[in-house]
């Protein structure tokens, strides 16, 4: 079977959870759906989104966290993902959203989103981190987007443990983030561990390197 390098190791090019596509693939977004909830909704409320704030998700899966965020903002969310299949299922459970403006979606990745410089508040990318071929690559893209001040916000599963980073992969993170960022913290929830940090004062696209 094919694999794929990413920065943890590898693992099965064919996995309908890391790369979702076809019938597999949307089976693969409904139990994520399912399985998620919870962990969504302790996400959601740890992330005191401003009303005013442009929002990106990165790795948004079957969409679920995406209507919650287009609550807590009154500005726009764009939502990227790798997947197809994910960016269409994303699209079906929030038609109504996508109809009144609220939501843009569109294929993309944590290494290439799509957005533009300086344009978003904040960046979420919630249970892909393990997935990124390399870390600095996602980060220097999210650094990119991010506004002076905006705040960049990655979570991973805590639960179960099978799914858990090791404490040696949870510090190579740490450590990707603050080449780049100001502020880390490292916040323990029930289901996930979350480290969100701060886009330097003054950033500029130049000045990613």
């Amino acid at each position: 079977m094919a694999r794929r390098e990413l920065w943890t190791g590898s693992v099965p090019r064919r996995s309908p959870f890391a790369f979702p596509r076809g019938f597999s693939g949307r089976l693969a977004g409904r139990i994520m759906a399912r399985t998620n909830r919870a962990r969504n909704t302790e996400v959601s409320e740890a992330l005191e989104i401003g009303p005013q704030e442009l929002v990106l998700e990165v790795g948004h899966g079957p969409g679920l966290l995406l209507r919650d965020l287009a609550r807590r903002t009154g500005e726009p969310v764009t939502g990227v993902d790798p997947s197809p299949e994910m960016v269409a299922m994303a699209r079906e459970r929030n038609a109504d959203l996508v109809r009144e403006g609220r939501l843009r979606l569109r294929t993309g990745s944590a290494c290439a989103t799509g957005a533009a410089t300086d344009s978003v508040d904040l960046v979420l990318s919630m249970n892909t981190i393990a997935m990124w071929p390399r870390l600095d690559d996602g980060f220097a893209e999210f650094l990119r987007v991010l506004r002076p001040g905006g705040r960049v916000v990655v979570t991973w599963h805590r639960r179960p443990r099978r799914f858990a980073l090791t404490p040696e992969e949870l510090g190579t993170i740490a450590a990707a983030m603050r080449r780049r960022f100001c502020s880390l913290e490292r916040v323990v929830l029930r289901e996930s561990v979350m480290f969100r940090a701060v886009a330097p004062p003054g950033t500029t696209a130049a000045g990613n390197g």
